[in-house]
């Protein structure tokens, strides 16, 4: 498993872009201050939820762990996360090019982490 770690839009595409072909799962999160802290309060309590499942991922599929930005900018209705991706809220993880994703209080359930990274 590949992971990596990108912040903002832009970034999230090229790393996208960089790994054709391959099965991608995004988390997106809320940005962390200069502390590593999130300003999303789910987004602190999922995160290390679904790090403890990364191993259950499929061999060869790529992790990237997406910024979203400050809490104003995730917040408007013109973010890019919103209106290209769909993301309704963070946290968010999706397995990129399907339907397939959890949504904030879903991520706090091990179990459904463990079903996205195993779905064919």
């Amino acid at each position: 498993m590949a992971m990596l770690e990108v912040s903002g839009y832009q970034a999230f595409v090229e790393a996208v872009q960089s790994h054709k072909g391959k099965t991608i799962f995004a988390y997106f999160t809320g940005s962390k201050d200069k502390n590593g802290v999130s300003w999303c309060p789910d987004c602190v309590q999922a995160e290390p939820i679904v790090r403890a499942e990364l191993d259950k991922m499929p061999e060869g599929a790529i992790f990237i762990y997406c910024q979203t930005g400050a809490r104003t900018e995730w917040k408007n209705v013109a973010n890019k996360f919103r209106t290209e991706l769909n993301l309704t809220g963070v946290p968010t993880l999706m397995k990129y090019g399907t339907t397939h994703k959890l949504v904030e209080g879903q991520l706090f359930h091990p179990e459904l982490v463990q079903m996205l990274f195993a779905d064919d």
